[in-house]
């Protein structure tokens, strides 16, 4: 268990108010604002702004995690090595919001982000580009990625493998017949780890449905992700983190047909003649009776603790929290949410914030100067799932401008650093819990 400690506070100072004007507006955004840039090589999340390097990727035929880490996770971090949403996000400790209430606590998660949905603030965040085993709620990105591509009414059959799955099930037997509007309301209601396995084979499999998570991932800018399977169970490589949690979870609160799967209160699982009655589960969010909740989904497993993200609305303003890596003492994760819930809704509407939420169209990269046409930008690789059953300156401007540019993008970062202090996690908690199944 972790102890009980009150959180410091650390507040962004007002740098971003002094740097105003076109240049510094441009310059800002080029901090803030992450291209993808096809065809340019990536650089590793595990050492962000070392150069060019592979992505990380998860790897089932290594030994499965079965332990938390004893130390923290990797950072995250985009492609290019710069930090998603803003420098000020680059930390390992906390960062909150200007002028904001104190935090609630106690506070026990190592990882952690409340964020205005509608505007994208962060308003606060622990460590929020942490690589955090996800456990079931990875399963919010499975919902993501596979409701666009898979007609509810398709009826997937139960097999051996699912019945014998790994973890949480909703009950699937072989021979069993579930449409898929069925199976989303079981990976989300009971985090059906055999609901998972059988949306990802209506989808053409467990490879292409990880190549399509992947994909959504990185196309909302959730670069701290990386997908080893479709439940969320343990998976070496496995992540996500507070930052990118709520990133997906926003996405699925502002579409109505995702929406709707999230707040179903019960379902009704088909009988199979002759191997089992039909029965009725229910939605297993512990924060269904929170006012204006928007949904939620749990996880847990041996090596990621107690993982949570949800939303709310009150008043016409949406909150996102995520929650990663924690115990059930002193404080559940979903305890822990509400708490920052009840805190973010408390923050007037309008804050800056300490960075914000990306949208796709942030991601979008400016074309590259050139003295000849402009050349158009390639296409990003679609990937494959099978179908069911089967701003620069012009080159005019000169190299002073572009010298000047570099001395204030400089003071602009080192500014920013100094302006936060940092406040570094202590490390490991002790006292970790009693194992138990993937929620």
């Amino acid at each position: 268990m972790r102890p009980a400690e009150a959180p410091p506070t650390v507040r962004r100072m007002g740098l971003r108010r002094a740097a105003r004007g076109p240049v510094a507006a441009l310059l800002a955004a080029g901090l803030v604002l992450l291209p993808a840039v096809p065809g340019r090589p990536v650089a590793s999340a595990e050492a962000p702004g070392t150069g060019p390097a592979a992505r990380p990727t998860a790897d089932r035929s290594a030994p499965t995690p079965t332990a938390p880490r004893t130390g923290p996770p990797p950072q995250g971090s985009a492609p290019d090595g710069r930090t998603v949403g803003g420098e000020d996000l680059d930390t390992r400790g906390l960062v909150v919001a200007d002028d904001a209430p104190p935090l609630p606590g106690p506070l026990a998660a190592s990882g952690w982000l409340v964020a205005d949905a509608g505007s994208g603030a962060v308003l606060a965040a622990r460590d929020p580009h942490g690589r955090y085993y996800p456990a079931s709620t990875l399963k919010t990105l499975t919902l993501l990625t596979l409701v666009p591509r898979l007609d509810p009414a398709q009826v997937v059959v139960g097999t051996p493998a699912d019945e014998q799955v790994e973890g949480s099930r909703v009950g699937m037997v072989a021979g069993g017949s579930y449409p898929v509007g069925f199976l989303f309301q079981a990976l989300v209601l009971q985090s059906g780890n055999d609901a998972a396995n059988a949306l990802a084979r209506a989808a053409g499999g467990v490879e292409a449905t990880v190549g399509a998570m992947t994909a959504t991932a990185e196309s909302i800018g959730a670069y701290d992700t990386v997908v080893g399977g479709p439940s969320g169970l343990d998976v070496a490589g496995q992540s996500s983190s507070p930052y990118d949690l709520a990133l997906i979870f926003r996405d699925l609160v502002a579409d109505p047909v995702t929406a709707a799967v999230l707040t179903t209160p019960a379902a009704q699982v088909p009988e199979v003649p002759g191997r089992a009655p039909g029965f009725q589960i229910q939605n297993q969010n512990p924060l269904a009776g929170y006012p204006g909740t928007l949904g939620g989904k749990t996880g847990f497993t041996d090596a990621a603790r107690h993982a949570f993200v949800t939303a709310a609305e009150r008043n016409g303003r949406r909150l996102v929290v995520s929650v990663l890596d924690t115990e059930n003492q002193p404080l559940r994760a979903a305890d822990q949410a509400a708490l920052l819930l009840d805190w973010g809704f408390t923050v007037p509407a309008g804050t800056e914030g300490v960075g914000r939420l990306v949208t796709p169209a942030d991601l979008v990269a400016p074309p590259e100067p050139s003295r000849s046409a402009p050349r158009a930008p390639e296409a990003a690789e679609p990937v494959a799932v099978a179908p069911p059953g089967d701003d620069d300156p012009s080159p005019l401007v000169g190299a002073g401008l572009a010298v000047a540019a570099a001395a204030v993008v400089g003071a602009t970062v080192v500014g920013r650093r100094r302006a936060v202090r940092r406040v570094h996690p202590a490390g490991p908690a002790p006292g970790r819990g009693v194992s138990e199944e993937d929620r």
